[in-house]
């Protein structure tokens, strides 16, 4: 399945900004959730074919939300990567384990995160 339409789900306004400004310059159509259940929400009216997933967020959090998306059958195929400001391993392997498919450190470099993206698409 080719990745068009990329869901970016974060509290902070700047960095759904600077995100989707560098989605878009790639080519893809983004959309936007501020939190995880607004992401949940919306994922159930129109799914994105991609979600970058913050973790550091109220309510639900980046680790759950992504833990949902993949649990739920509807929503499992939905590749998430996830989005986090802590340079640690066990931030990575804990997203894994909830389902996400990649993880990308804050600040997001857009070679990184645009390689991370093409390879899912293959």
């Amino acid at each position: 399945m080719a990745i068009k339409t990329i869901m970016v789900v974060d509290d902070s306004e700047t960095d759904r900004y600077l995100l989707t400004e560098m989605l878009e310059a790639a080519g893809y159509t983004v959309t936007t959730a501020e939190n995880g259940e607004d992401c949940l929400a919306k994922v159930e009216v129109s799914p994105p074919d991609m979600v970058l997933m913050d973790v550091i967020m109220p309510g639900l959090n980046g680790f759950q939300t992504t833990r949902a998306l993949s649990k739920n059958p509807d929503t499992a195929h939905i590749p998430v990567i996830v989005c986090t400001g802590k340079e640690q391993a066990t931030d990575r392997m804990w997203a894994l384990r909830q389902g996400a498919r990649d993880c990308v450190i804050k600040p997001v470099q857009a070679e990184e995160l645009l390689a991370k993206i093409k390879s899912l698409d293959e």
